[in-house]
């Protein structure tokens, strides 16, 4: 039985670029993993992803282009405030300026270089480098 959908899909992602698939098939799907995949994709570490419904939970398939190192969710989610990006930064991107982090904001989901601008805070959903 799987608990952490989120964690199951960066997984999921992870081992098939260790493998050099050209695409992933994440299931289950939902609302939070679609919307780290779309902040993912923005940033352009994966290509298109679709929502594939099967009468279940759902699917994901998504495109990989070979660019992610490493990501993985972060649990506990941690909350994190506008001046404390930089200490989660040395903690799990591995230099200054490589990767991203994911923060759920009342903004929504979005990169923590977003969340800097927007001078938001929230909770630490993943990391990708």
């Amino acid at each position: 039985m799987t608990m952490d959908t989120l964690s199951n899909g960066l997984t999921s992602i992870m081992n098939n670029e260790l493998r050099n698939k050209p695409e992933c098939i994440i299931t289950p799907a939902s609302k939070l993993l679609g919307r780290v995949l779309r902040v993912m994709q923005l940033n352009g570490f994966i290509g298109e992803f679709e929502f594939i419904d099967d009468g279940r939970s759902g699917k994901f398939k998504v495109q990989l282009f070979g660019r992610i190192n490493r990501c993985g969710a972060i649990r506990p989610r941690y909350p994190v405030g506008t001046d404390k990006f930089e200490e989660w930064e040395k903690r799990f991107l591995p230099a200054r300026d490589i990767g991203l982090l994911v923060v759920s904001t009342p903004q929504g989901v979005i990169s923590h270089k977003e969340a800097k601008e927007k001078k938001v805070g929230g909770r630490l959903l993943a990391f990708i480098f």
